[in-house]
């Protein structure tokens, strides 16, 4: 824990109950934390005035709101938290992977701070459309919304808890935004000009393109997946309920990359203490190593697309890129086979739009 020191015009002082925690993304956060007390929140900058007056008033002028709980400890039954209770304890709940588990409960724990002590049988459609469009400046938490309602009242019918689904027929909001941005080819070529091969960074790039897995995949793959050219793994998302386990050959780029490239012994990605990387951690080091090649708007996700987009103008059918990526559904994969057919049809197409007929 590390301590915190300002200076008046007394002298320099400790401050107690101070704490650093680092957030998914990688952000450092100040807090107060007091023994047996929730953590409070220090938003000011550390070493400024401002930063200890809000210190100050977080430890001594509001004690109450220090000690009181957010949320009462268990929900009376029949109201939402009480079912949201349920639904934790639940063999279904249980089944889901961590990472799923930690999302799910922080979105329902933030409705049970407005709605946790209403009855649950009251909830309507219109309820859930109003938790949406109270967040639609952020269309993915109010998308999130909308999916933890319906999941929590498919377990409460299939319990019989209730006998209906209010939050069925409310429909996602769709983003303007086609979400993470695909790589071309031209900003995978300025990667490996500056990423030298036999670097971490390079070997980084060439497994997360040419294996098209996810990050959390990625940084588990290691010697021990790969046997007579072929790569096995089960896929992270999903493991819990509907692993998908996947074959895929190793491609003689990514092979050459490998054994040009000091790796770990269970991962070949490890951090510099020699550990594996953790899918967070992996992320924002990649994100670093792309502002150093200056392709500040690229990440690790967006390759796993450019991979999808590269195969299916390549020729990969829908069942094909269903195999390699591990989709369940055609869906994701038509996405790409529509776009790479239209690149094609218009590269055939566009000589009867000019008036050059010679």
């Amino acid at each position: 824990m590390p301590t915190f020191r300002m200076r008046d015009g007394t002298g320099s002082f400790r401050l107690k109950h101070v704490v650093e925690d680092t957030d998914r993304h990688g952000n450092v956060r100040v807090y107060l934390r007091k023994p047996g007390q929730p953590k409070v929140r220090l938003k000011s900058q550390p070493g400024t005035q401002e930063f200890l007056d809000e210190y100050r008033r977080a430890l001594h002028d509001a004690p109450d709101k220090l000690q009181a709980p957010a949320l009462d400890r268990r929900g009376n039954k029949g109201t939402f938290k009480w079912l949201c209770e349920q639904h934790f304890a639940s063999a279904e709940f249980k089944r889901l992977a961590p990472r799923t588990q930690y999302v799910r409960r922080r979105i329902l724990d933030g409705v049970c701070e407005k709605n946790g002590k209403n009855p649950y049988a009251l909830l309507e459609a219109r309820h859930v459309r109003k938790m949406r469009d109270d967040r639609a400046d952020t269309p993915e938490a109010a998308n999130g919304v909308v999916k933890a309602l319906r999941q929590i009242f498919n377990f409460a019918v299939e319990y019989e808890f209730a006998d209906r689904n209010p939050a069925r027929d409310v429909p996602y909001i769709r983003s303007a935004s086609d979400g993470f941005h695909s790589w071309t080819m031209e900003e995978v070529a300025q990667f490996e000009q500056h990423h030298a091969l036999g670097s971490k960074a390079r070997l980084a790039l060439a497994l997360l393109l040419y294996t098209g897995q996810r990050r959390s995949d990625v940084v588990r793959l290691g010697p021990q997946h790969i046997k007579d050219g072929w790569l096995t793994l089960t896929q992270q998302k999903n493991r819990s309920r509907k692993p998908v386990t996947l074959s895929i050959p190793v491609l003689p780029e990514l092979e050459a990359v490998i054994d040009a490239t000091p790796t770990g012994n269970l991962a070949f990605l490890v951090t510099a203490f020699g550990k594996p990387f953790t899918s967070n951690g992996f992320g924002n080091w990649f994100r670093k190593q792309c502002d150093a090649a200056g392709l500040k708007h690229c990440s690790a996700h967006g390759l796993r697309k450019a991979g999808a987009a590269l195969a299916a103008e390549n020729g990969a059918t829908e069942r094909q890129l269903m195999a390699i990526f591990g989709w369940s559904t055609m869906k994701e994969a038509s996405r790409y086979t529509r776009a790479a057919r239209q690149k094609v049809l218009a590269a055939s197409g566009m000589k009867h739009l000019s008036r050059d007929k010679g």
